[in-house]
């Protein structure tokens, strides 16, 4: 069953991730636009996008152990979905920054005083360099093992992404927490499988 799954995934090219991921922005950013968000536009779009990146985070970190543990092989889609996963970040930053909060003077006092934003910004900021490095160029200007170091910077920048959406939302309702340990399991598994490795 799953090398006929993986055959079949062989077919689909990497670049459709970029275009689902640049179709739904579109049909969020439409539906905002025209009232399908509810009363406060703004404030949904600007979650919507950052669910959809902390989703899409965690669709990276699932590959390895998804491999390894599943046998399911989505390896050729893994720097699409972080690339795509970067720029639903960069719609959340950008819809906070222009369209909430609006002046940059009120931009950078946010981030210096209220925490929640402050572990925002640094996961943006640890996924700029990701971005940037992610394309075969870069990967041969590097060389494999730099790139591979560079590139754990998702781990922190994931597990801050959950952290900021726990401290970003009110009261303490389930789902930023399962986020959290879907997270947090994710790299557990690569850690053990690391240690097992390391053993061997």
């Amino acid at each position: 069953m799953m090398n006929t799954v993986n055959g079949w995934l062989r077919t689909v090219p990497a670049w459709t991730i970029y275009i689902a991921g640049a179709v739904w922005a579109a049909w969020l950013f439409y539906l905002g636009l025209t009232g399908g968000l509810g009363p406060e536009p703004i404030n949904a779009l600007e979650r919507e996008y950052g669910e959809v990146a902390l989703k899409l985070m965690v669709a990276v970190l699932a590959v390895t152990p998804l491999r390894n543990w599943a046998g399911l092989n989505l390896i050729k889609f893994r720097r699409a979905i972080g690339v795509t996963a970067f720029f639903f970040v960069l719609a959340h930053f950008t819809v906070w920054a222009v369209l909430d909060v609006q002046t940059l003077a009120r931009v950078w006092a946010d981030i210096v005083k209220r925490p929640y934003v402050t572990i925002g910004f640094a996961a943006f900021l640890l996924l700029i360099p990701l971005a940037i490095t992610s394309n075969n160029r870069m990967v041969r200007r590097m060389g494999p093992l730099k790139w591979r170091s560079l590139h754990k910077l998702t781990y922190p920048a994931a597990l801050l992404g959950s952290v900021h959406y726990i401290w970003l939302v009110k009261g303490w309702p389930l789902e930023p927490f399962v986020y959290l340990a879907i997270i947090v399991g994710l790299l557990a598994l690569r850690i053990r499988v690391r240690s097992r490795r390391a053993t061997a």
